[in-house]
């Protein structure tokens, strides 16, 4: 490991001391553990810490029990228990493997005894790294996780179908991570999303939708969201954008849908999950409404169809009432403002402005973002 590397595992507070030193006095392990070991090895903020043990939840909630502002044990079926001190969260997790059944929508979790089958059942290599406390920080690191953090890689720590055949959300877990830290599937992770985009059927709607809002706020989703597509996994979860890789005007080729649409949503530079989804489901009407008239290509109303369409998909995916209603109203109007290209009068004005009432800013923007021609006179 490079000097910094070592500096940042070395900055740990007297408080993650005197809790590692509680579990030592029961007898048990505690690491660091997961995104709080690879964002202080890459310099990037964390504010909650997890950490793996031997312990058993009911274990692990007596220790921290008289130690801990407060204690949540919601999680404890699954293996964690959560210890908020000073208004941090300490999130604390038995060693496991977390596996689905063929046909199950939720995970069945099978405890584990030591630490190297915790990590080897995580994510990608870069998860999979611990931090021993006492007697001083030691980075244990068995599936090389700090290379592939170096070279920005995303690598499953076992075999990627075993890998994903466990948890079937990782294949979309690694597009968001792509998107948020800016690392590069290993070539083995893509050709198994590609082989078993499938299974992510059998994950519930609300941890698809989890995972995908981490991937859509990112600074700038669209690549990792070209491969979502491109992979097969974009069709299990969120189809009509799949489908708009069959939105094309065959007389002008470089009126691609599906590249417009992920360019609008990289243009949305502000990572606001509303103004993000209105980006990414804007022209979704656009396959059902495509006519050929006159040598061109027409997508009449296609906002209308879209709206519909942007409604359906996000209940589907359990978004919450107001989010699904304010994407359906800025898909419905997103093509208002090109109505009155020719010149605004004030009474279109305030329609304009009485139409979009609280996503007037993000209306305003979803329309600029749309605008994505190289012909400068036409963008003006």
């Amino acid at each position: 490991m490079i000097p910094e590397q070592l500096t940042a595992l070395a900055d740990f507070s007297g408080t993650l001391r005197e809790l590692a030193e509680r579990f030592a006095a029961a007898g048990h392990e505690l690491y660091l553990v997961g995104g709080t070991v690879r964002d202080l090895l890459l310099g990037r903020p964390h504010e909650d810490l997890d950490f793996a043990t031997d312990a058993r939840p009911d274990e692990i909630e007596a220790i921290v029990s008289d130690w801990a502002d407060s204690v949540f044990t919601v999680g404890a079926a699954f293996g964690t228990v959560g210890a908020v001190r000073e208004g941090i969260v300490h999130e604390i997790t038995t060693y496991r493997s977390e596996i689905y059944r063929n046909d199950s929508r939720k995970p069945h979790v099978e405890f584990a005894d030591d630490l190297e089958t915790d990590l080897s059942r995580r994510d990608f290599t870069v998860n999979a790294m611990a931090v021993r406390i006492l007697p001083g920080p030691e980075l244990i690191d068995p599936f090389g996780g700090m290379r592939d953090l170096e070279r920005k890689v995303l690598r499953t720590p076992i075999g990627p179908d075993v890998s994903f055949s466990d948890d079937p959300l990782r294949m979309l877990r690694l597009f968001r991570f792509m998107a948020t830290l800016g690392f590069a599937p290993a070539e083995p992770a893509l050709s198994a999303v590609h082989r078993m985009h499938h299974r992510l059927e059998i994950v519930s709607a609300e941890r698809i939708r989890d995972e995908f809002s981490k991937l859509i706020v990112a600074p700038a989703p669209g690549a990792a969201l070209a491969l979502t597509v491109a992979s097969g996994l974009a069709g299990e979860f969120m189809p009509e954008v799949a489908a708009l890789t069959e939105a094309r005007d065959p007389y002008h080729r470089h009126k691609d849908v599906l590249a417009h649409t992920l360019a609008v949503v990289d243009n949305c530079r502000e990572g606001r999950l509303v103004l993000r989804l209105a980006a990414l489901l804007h022209d979704v009407g656009k396959p059902d409404t495509r006519r050929f008239e006159g040598g061109k290509v027409t997508f009449h109303h296609h906002e209308v169809v879209g709206a519909r369409m942007a409604r359906a998909r996000l209940e589907a995916l359990r978004y919450p009432k107001k989010v699904v209603e304010d994407v359906e109203r800025l898909v419905f109007l997103h093509l208002r403002p090109h109505t009155l290209k020719m010149g605004w009068t004030d009474s279109a004005v305030r329609r304009y402005v009485r139409d979009a009432g609280h996503l007037l800013e993000d209306l305003n923007q979803l329309v600029r973002c749309d605008v994505t021609t190289a012909n400068p006179a036409r963008a003006r």
